[in-house]
């Protein structure tokens, strides 16, 4: 048996490449929609990719299930579970299998075996491996978003994300008794989850890539109740606010997304004046620079979202879906933002632009002022400001600065009528969300403001 992890830190995404080498063929696990990767490896160990395995309904991030099938004709292998709101469609011309509880199917002397695993979803299901090679009993377990190290998934998606009422304290009651089947099994069982530490599919994910069924029986919060009620409690309170862009990941990986081959192309744009054209006319400018170099001065009109390993997550707040996308970038990092984009959705790229040449052509350049906490602790003595916390309102709740309003940043461009009119001192927990945010808010016509560096954590230290 071969298998081979990936892992997407934009996404904080795992899957696997699952192959049997007598046959020569492999599977995917929860497949990225950049398929590239599994290509090489396969590749490279002389294997054909014939399948793919979802794990659920993925709300995070494009499953790259449909693009195997498009590439290799490789069997889309999706769970049969739910009711009739959590069925695949679009199927037609796919060679797939729908799966239930308790069905098995082979790869050369591998046995995948089928177990319903509700409460993050109503169709999730998880994965049992045995390698009939070696052993006649299973030697791991898929999870997807069911068991993390550390954690289980959050049942509250629907509800939050999605907008279906109702669906979290149901999915809590379902979890618990999927964990309870969990406990069931054998300790030595490893378990492959499909995320780690920094996704939003749970609230306290481990940052190890696999873990045993063992381990987690001990040492798991999730696993140390033996009631329902208490359970149920303890696993909403405290989950962190999803992103927007989840209920649209919902929609397309339930009815199919255009393959990347015939995705529109991204132009060149080589001229400021384009860009501000843009701008003026109401398009989504984003400038992927650091925040510092934003902040020192950038073009009019544009967002900053650093491209780093934030840079899904908060695009996915941040982009409206359904208008077109343009980005001041360093072009060498050009394609690996196409990736992260399209991993979440986000097609509509429209066009680029050196971002170093639109600053050198520009003759006027926008900025705004970074202060410490000190210096805005002595702004607020001074002066009639208000103070925007844009973090996460469990963060808000452990502590924050006296008389602070709260407006998380990924929900700010929709509550824009919230925000003080007056001069704002914006933070966050390190200074990187909040700078964020003072791009959003300079983009709709908010310019008396700071961003407070070091933020909240920096606070407690220099002022508190």
């Amino acid at each position: 048996m071969l298998l081979r992890y990936f892992y997407d830190e934009k996404l904080a995404h795992a899957s696997y490449l699952v192959g049997c080498q007598r046959k020569g063929e492999a599977v995917i696990v929860d497949p990225m929609r950049n398929i590239e990767p599994y290509i090489q490896v396969a590749e490279k160990e002389n294997m054909k990719i014939v399948g793919a395995l979802e794990t659920h309904i993925h709300a995070d991030f494009v499953a790259g299930s449909r693009e195997l099938a498009d590439r290799f004709g490789a069997t889309m292998y999706i769970s049969d579970e739910g009711d009739e709101n959590w069925k695949y469609q679009n199927l037609e011309g796919i060679n797939h299998v729908l799966l239930n509880d308790g069905d098995k199917f082979e790869l050369g002397k591998l046995t995948f075996e089928v177990m319903h695993t509700p409460g993050h979803t109503p169709e999730s299901i998880s994965f049992l491996l045995t390698d009939g090679a070696a052993a006649d009993k299973p030697m791991g377990f898929f999870t997807g978003d069911f068991v993390f190290a550390g954690d289980i998934g959050r049942p509250d998606l629907l509800e939050k994300a999605a907008g279906i009422q109702g669906t979290a304290d149901a999915g809590a009651k379902v979890m618990y008794t999927s964990v309870e089947r969990f406990k069931q099994l054998p300790d030595y069982l490893q378990v492959w989850p499909a995320h780690g530490a920094g996704s939003a599919c749970g609230k306290a994910l481990g940052a190890v890539p696999s873990t045993t069924v063992g381990y987690e029986k001990q040492f798991n919060w999730a696993m140390q109740f033996d009631n329902e009620p208490d359970f149920v409690k303890a696993l909403l309170d405290g989950q962190p606010e999803p992103p927007y862009y989840f209920a649209v990941m919902k929609s397309v990986n339930k009815i199919g997304i255009e393959l990347i081959k015939n995705l529109p192309e991204s132009k060149v744009i080589t001229s400021v004046e384009e860009i501000e054209g843009l701008i003026a006319a109401g398009r989504q400018v984003v400038d992927t620079r650091d925040a510092q170099s934003f902040s020192q001065g950038h073009i009019k009109g544009t967002m900053n979202v650093p491209f780093n390993n934030s840079f899904t997550n908060w695009m996915g707040w941040i982009v409206n879906y359904k208008e077109p996308l343009y980005l001041l970038v360093d072009p060498a990092q050009m394609n690996d933002m196409l990736i992260a984009l399209r991993s979440i959705g986000i097609d509509q790229v429209l066009g680029y632009a050196d971002v170093e040449a639109m600053i050198e052509q520009a003759n006027v350049l926008d900025s705004y002022e970074n202060v410490t906490p000190s210096e805005a602790k002595a702004m607020m003595d001074a002066e009639d400001v208000a103070v925007l916390d844009v973090r996460n309102l469990t963060e808000y709740n452990e502590g924050h600065i006296e008389g602070a309003q709260h407006i998380m940043v990924g929900t700010l461009k929709n509550r824009l009528d919230e925000v003080p009119n007056k001069k704002l001192i914006v933070q966050c927990q390190a200074g990187g969300r909040s700078a964020i945010a003072a791009s959003i808010l300079k983009t709709n016509g908010f310019h008396n403001l700071v961003n407070m560096t070091g933020g909240y954590g920096q606070w407690v230290i220099e002022v508190k």
